[in-house]
């Protein structure tokens, strides 16, 4: 049991999958909800700090680089892009904006990418964390409920 917590614990912290792909895995796995749905939430926010202190200077760091230099340049372009589109959209609403950007489960949409987004656009810590806390939180009920009625289809 322990080992399949493991398991979508690392899930939940792979960028791009994060807890949307982790959620369906544990109810594949016929994990128990609730504890299912805090693991997750756990391994998708415990990068968070990591991400907004430090994934902008090692990008920007990275960016003219031989070997890695394409895909941290491509990873800023996408926290740049995200930033900008959050911004534009959301003017003074920028918390509300971000809660919904991680919160709605669509691809590239996740902690990861609204982190990132929010370090790029020098929104607060704390603000940064609440809102993607809150949206990863709204971003695994929808999951909730989508894996419990597409695994109960199935089964």
């Amino acid at each position: 049991m322990l080992k399949k917590y493991l398991y979508i614990f690392f899930i939940s912290m792979v960028p791009l999958i994060e807890l949307r792909g982790a959620i369906p895995v544990s109810q594949i796995l016929s994990l128990p909800l609730i504890p299912s749905y805090m693991v997750c939430i756990l391994g998708n926010m415990l990068p968070v700090p990591i991400i907004y202190l430090f994934a902008r200077k090692v990008l920007e760091w990275g960016a003219d680089k031989l070997v890695i230099g394409k895909f941290f340049t491509f990873c800023l372009e996408k926290g740049e892009k995200g930033g900008q589109k959050l911004q534009a959209k959301a003017g003074r609403g920028l918390f509300l904006a971000l809660l919904l950007f991680v919160g709605i489960p669509l691809p590239g949409t996740g902690a990861w990418t609204g982190t990132l987004a929010a370090s790029i656009l020098d929104m607060d810590f704390k603000s940064s964390i609440l809102a993607v806390m809150l949206g990863v939180l709204l971003a695994g009920i929808i999951m909730l409920l989508v894996s419990v009625a597409g695994v109960g289809l199935f089964m």
